[in-house]
């Protein structure tokens, strides 16, 4: 008995017969239109033109659709008979998956740097459309364009406790919005000769640090505007900065195929990185519950517990490789090789366990800190991959409810909650949100 119904058949034969007078398959066509007895003239303007292509490439997306959830339901069927402590840790350990739990989609042109609000649900987009977009990350959902800059918008931070927002722009100027107060711009920066490529609150939120084509970083102090101190050293276009985590260095990198590690207080090179074979586009200090990851990996000896910030940093390059580096000693602990294309942005874990990479080959890639091995490719842009954010650490006391945390302290003896979402950016003017 057949599964079609009369008019599902006529339709399907007709399909067929168009198919086939339009890849010249003249006995096949006069065979079927023979054995199934219709009158039928080939149009390419009916309905029936191209259908039965159409209608077998949507089958190939449905199976692929299909077959992404079947992968999904038995992975969280397998989390579900796992005991409460495993699947504890393997929460603690989550990394992202395809599909992204959202798409955003707003942007008229790239998207170049995203940040999250470190208490609320909130992101910040930066584009080369010369605005910033504020998104709802729980819910997918917009919530206002911030305008302002007049050419591209290429880096983008919130400070410690999320009052301040800052942005830097292919106009030269840095601008500084309220968040408290509607996200008015309530400061800007000029100091910068060319391209403002990279800006950050240094520790304490009291100052900012920027880094420029016209090859300087500089710092400014956030209450006068008054730049503080200007850096030189790189010999071209300074792509990115960093501060570390208590602030008393800080990390850069340039299109000089270098990184150089600075002290802010007078703006001498303390060390300075060599090993890429082309301009390095970012550099990231490892947060300290990553050093025995590294340590291990780098064949350190365990006698060495130093938990002092800064000690250790990852960059990635448009050599298509990521390097972990000693910034004590300046020497490189190991190469990463594997993505396809330049390697865009890095973030570390919050357990340490693990660097997430993004690069120009569409690709997010996972890599065990202990092995260096890849250990998870993600496609997850249609096109190349420009920024990749982990969400804030919020704290909070442990609440009995099943939350994880990373053993981390905000000083007080409580424990920082791991918030598990990352987000990242494409050229493909959208913003992907990648949630458990």
């Amino acid at each position: 008995m057949s599964l079609l119904s009369d008019r599902q058949k006529e339709e399907l034969h007709k399909s067929v017969l168009e198919y086939l007078h339009a890849n010249n398959f003249t006995d096949a066509f006069n065979s079927l239109k023979s054995d199934a007895g219709l009158e039928y003239t080939p149009d390419p303007k009916s309905k029936y033109a191209g259908l039965l292509e159409k209608k077998w490439t949507s089958v190939i997306r449905l199976q692929k659709k299909i077959m992404d959830l079947e992968n999904r339901n038995a992975t969280l069927q397998e989390e579900l008979s796992l005991s409460p402590a495993k699947r504890a840790a393997m929460q603690a350990d989550w990394v992202p998956r395809a599909p992204a739990s959202y798409s955003l989609q707003g942007h008229r042109l790239p998207v170049l740097k995203v940040a999250f609000h470190p208490t609320f649900n909130l992101i910040a987009s930066a584009s080369e459309d010369t605005t910033v977009k504020i998104w709802d990350w729980e819910t997918g959902e917009f919530e206002r364009t911030l305008k302002g800059h007049t050419r591209a918008v290429n880096d983008v931070d919130f400070d410690s406790k999320g009052n301040l927002l800052v942005t830097c722009s292919s106009d030269l100027f840095i601008k500084i919005w309220d968040v408290q107060n509607e996200w008015k711009n309530t400061k800007t920066f000029p100091g910068h000769e060319h391209t403002v490529s990279s800006v950050r609150f240094m520790p304490g939120d009291q100052h900012i640090v920027s880094a420029s084509r016209d090859r300087t970083i500089r710092i400014f102090d956030i209450a006068t505007t008054h730049l503080v101190r200007t850096i030189h050293g790189h010999a071209d276009w300074v792509r990115c900065v960093t501060p570390s985590d208590d602030g008393r260095l800080i990390a850069s990198c340039s299109t000089d195929q270098t990184a150089r590690i600075s002290d802010p207080l007078n703006g001498e090179m303390k060390m300075e990185f060599r090993g890429h074979e082309h301009v390095i586009e970012v550099v990231v200090f490892a947060p300290i519950a990553a050093y025995p990851a590294i340590r291990e990996l780098a064949g350190i000896p365990n006698t060495d517990r130093s938990k002092r910030p800064g000690a250790f940093i990852a960059t990635g390059s448009r050599d298509k490789t990521i390097k972990l580096w000693d910034v004590q000693s300046g020497q490189m602990l190991r190469s990463l090789p594997g993505h396809d294309n330049w390697v865009r942005a890095l973030v570390f874990h919050p357990t340490g366990k693990f660097l997430l990479s993004a690069s120009d080959d569409y690709t997010i890639r996972v890599w065990e800190l202990t092995t260096g091995r890849c250990v998870k490719t993600v496609q997850a842009h249609s096109h190349f991959v420009t920024c990749l954010a982990w969400g804030r650490q919020t704290t909070a006391k442990s609440s009995g409810d099943g939350s994880q945390t990373n053993g981390a302290s905000d000083g007080k003896g409580e424990p920082e909650k791991i918030v598990n979402v990352v987000a990242s950016g494409s050229v493909d003017q959208s913003i992907k949100i990648w949630l458990p």
